[in-house]
């Protein structure tokens, strides 16, 4: 039996993994910050993460 603990951030555009335990919980889907979990991050210049293709 495997265990996930990270995934993708749910957001299309984002790059970021994301720890299940700290994740921002929307329709059952994980997201790394609030801006990917409401759907602004291109709006708001990206999530903050580095490397992230959210900008």
């Amino acid at each position: 039996m495997t265990t996930v603990s990270q995934m993708k951030c749910a957001c299309p555009h984002c790059l970021c993994i994301v720890s299940l335990s700290d994740a921002i919980m929307v329709a059952d889907k994980p997201y790394c910050s609030e801006v990917c979990a409401n759907g602004t991050c291109k709006a708001q210049g990206g999530c903050g993460h580095t490397g992230c293709g959210c900008s």
